[in-house]
């Protein structure tokens, strides 16, 4: 049925992104923001009742969260990798270990801001101003 639904998307576009399922992360992820090199906020946010998938706007919960080491370097890793200085990047907790789930180089700072109290836009502005400077 998948096959089916792929060759249905491919003759309307030439590509498409699938992402794995992860049930055991039961509608859980993380995000975190990055800016220059480091991790300002994280968040873990939760899907809201019979949704998968923990998007704010689609009625998840958020809450302020201190990312291990390893999931830190996870984080500005991607960010480097994909050339962007303000990030904001998604994990997913899995039995391997945090799955990297997507980086956006253009994240909505209103969700994190709140759930984390962090002025994620000074952080930006201070990190413009402190590149311009220099």
């Amino acid at each position: 049925q998948l096959e089916r639904i792929v060759e249905g998307f491919l003759r309307l576009q030439d590509r498409i992104i699938l992402q794995e399922y992860v049930a055991e992360s039961q509608g859980r992820d993380i995000r975190a923001l990055v800016v220059g090199n480091e991790v300002v906020a994280a968040m873990e946010r939760q899907a809201s009742d019979g949704e998968f998938r923990a998007n704010m706007h689609r009625g998840a919960t958020a809450r302020a969260v201190r990312l291990s080491p390893e999931d830190e370097a996870i984080c500005r890793k991607a960010a480097t990798v994909i050339g962007v200085e303000v990030a904001g990047v998604d994990l997913i907790p899995s039995t391997r270990g945090p799955l990297l789930m997507e980086v956006n180089a253009s994240p909505g700072l209103e969700g994190i801001e709140g759930a984390t109290k962090v002025d994620i836009a000074g952080a930006i502005i201070d990190y413009a101003v402190e590149k311009a400077t220099k």
